[in-house]
């Protein structure tokens, strides 16, 4: 939806454009609306507490079709710009970074390439859903920097057979050898913990751990043992695998002197969690929040988690030891060019095919992840690609929310999966 007018004494003149019913309307701009204003290039519309005063040509974009209402009227109507600020260029340039492929990576202000990654030889990582997408270009990215090993975390034993494949054919059978498959579905909590028990008993360190792995925008859906699979998959998974684990990525501090670094792969599209989100039981995450709202409350789980452990872990005796949260940005992975078809079986298309030219290709969208996998000394924060730290929605800012996600956590997986000790 496209809307062109101006701004005048600090009033919105409004034009509808794209209806095409030549009525005149007006706009419901809310503070927390996401929009855009472009008086020539990109801005994006927030919170400022001084009106404008002078006429501004614009054109005012929304996703949210419930933010304009119709006004057949012959004159114009305006709304009260209460809280608008052209921002900045840096913010303009970091946006069009983050979630945008191809030239505009380089316009983010803190940048960093897949080639920055520094020599890791002798160290030993993890990667969930590391044969496919995302996850493939990590552990590609790895095993080019000179990893000594990596274990690979997937479901399906003929697409890992094709990622190994694929790195024997670049990399040569020496750097090949180095990949350990192990089949798990992170939803089995207690195949997790199997999990996390072989690499422990496989290996005397561990340095990178990628929570990677994820469920898509898809709809609502729950396990077998009753909890709904975006959180369980997304987040409860991956916390029983890094529990798990914490032992010996301590260990693997303390001994060798390195850093220890742990990446949940987190996404811009936490903002689309339910405002009333309080991780207050079970009940709530299994509620039908559709399928954006699902997706983006595992997604926000994924940033206070981060956030939560550097409080209770890093800043707690173990300041070697840091778990950030990542945003890709609008990668063409499985996810979005197959996935989104199951809640969208029409409109679907214009995420998988028409915008996919202007998608993060795979590699692209690893950037940030391995930017926080090799490079940070920071932690519980939310690094957006290529590399710039953003502080994420209120919510995600929230300690008190995210105590209560962590307590919710321990609590569903000990009713779920009893014998499995959530300890942090």
């Amino acid at each position: 939806m496209t809307d062109v007018g101006t701004i005048i004494d600090g009033k919105v003149n409004l034009v509808q454009g794209a209806r095409g019913s030549g009525h005149n309307i007006q706009a419901s701009i809310s503070t927390s609306s996401r929009a855009y204003l472009i008086p020539g290039s990109i801005s994006r519309l927030s919170p400022h507490s001084t009106p404008l005063t002078s006429s501004i040509p614009f054109t005012y974009i929304s996703s949210r079709s419930s933010s304009y209402r119709v006004l057949p009227k012959r004159t114009f109507f305006t709304t009260r710009l209460q809280t608008a600020r052209i921002p900045s260029m840096e913010t303009i340039k970091n946006t069009l970074a983050e979630n945008f492929g191809g030239p505009v990576t380089k316009l983010g202000t803190t940048q960093f390439s897949l080639d920055d990654c520094p020599d890791l030889t002798s160290k030993v990582a993890i990667i969930t859903g590391g044969t496919q997408g995302i996850g493939y270009a990590i552990a590609h990215t790895l095993l080019k920097h000179n990893i000594a090993r990596v274990y690979l975390i997937s479901t399906t034993s003929e697409v890992a057979d094709k990622a190994k494949s694929a790195f024997h054919d670049e990399f040569g059978s020496d750097v090949s050898s180095r990949v350990n498959w192990i089949q798990c579905d992170l939803s089995d909590w207690p195949a997790v913990k199997r999990t996390a028990d072989y690499v422990a008993n496989d290996t005397d360190r561990l340095d990178i751990l990628a929570c990677n792995a994820g469920r898509g925008i898809m709809t609502p859906q729950l396990t077998n043992y009753g909890v709904d699979k975006h959180m369980a998959i997304n987040h409860m998974g991956h916390v029983v695998l890094t529990t798990q684990l914490l032992p010996l990525m301590k260990k693997t501090a303390e001994n060798t002197g390195e850093t220890v670094r742990i990446s949940n792969q987190s996404s811009n599209m936490h903002n689309a969690a339910p405002s009333d989100t309080k991780f207050a039981s079970l009940d709530e995450i299994n509620s039908d929040a559709g399928p954006n709202g699902q997706y983006g409350r595992s997604k926000l789980a994924g940033i206070l988690w981060a956030r939560y452990f550097e409080r209770e872990v890093t800043n707690k005796g173990h300041p070697k030891v840091l778990m950030n949260a990542t945003h890709p940005g609008f990668v063409s992975t499985k996810q979005s060019t197959k996935d989104i078809h199951e809640p969208y079986p029409i409109s679907g298309f214009g995420v998988s095919t028409l915008v996919d030219p202007i998608k993060k290709n795979q590699f692209e969208g690893a950037v940030p992840s391995v930017y926080a996998l090799t490079m940070t000394d920071k932690s519980g924060q939310w690094i957006c690609a290529p590399a710039t730290v953003e502080t994420g929605n209120k919510m995600s800012q929230s300690d008190q929310l995210a105590d209560d996600l962590m307590n919710l956590t321990r609590k569903v997986i000990n009713e779920r999966a009893p014998g499995i000790e959530v300890a942090v």
